[in-house]
């Protein structure tokens, strides 16, 4: 008897599983969570524009509803068609460093139909210093 209960309560458990993750709806996910610019020379700045990948990773479209991007930096061109699952997109921003020292902190932020999480973070770090003279 209490073998035909344990076993009785593991399909189901087992069910659930199956059931929930076929469930899963769309996923974003970032192929890089973070850029890094590193340690950027004032007089050497990079080019300071982004194709931010992604790709949905669930298994229904992904609907981007918004896109948006903090101090002063621009988001150039997001997906308005849904992203279908296992498709990789592009978001792209640009921004101007300033030939000053400081440190870079920005994020984009995109809100979606996500099952898991509405709202994704990309972050691009790094610092602009003064070169030593030798």
């Amino acid at each position: 008897m209490k073998k035909a209960i344990l076993t009785s309560t593991l399909m189901v458990l087992f069910s659930f599983i199956l059931i929930s993750q076929e469930n899963k709806g769309p996923v974003f996910t970032w192929e890089k969570p973070v850029h890094d610019f590193g340690k950027v020379y004032t007089d050497d700045l990079p080019e300071t524009k982004l194709a931010i990948a992604f790709k949905n990773t669930g298994n229904a479209p992904l609907v981007l509803t918004n896109v948006r991007a903090c101090c002063g930096t621009r988001v150039t061109h997001w997906p308005k068609e849904p992203v279908m699952p296992g498709v990789s997109d592009t978001i792209r921003v640009e921004f101007h460093l300033m030939p000053r020292p400081h440190r870079i902190s920005r994020v984009v932020t995109a809100s979606s139909n996500c099952s898991e999480n509405g709202t994704s973070i990309f972050r691009m770090t790094g610092e602009v210093v003064q070169r030593e003279e030798q």
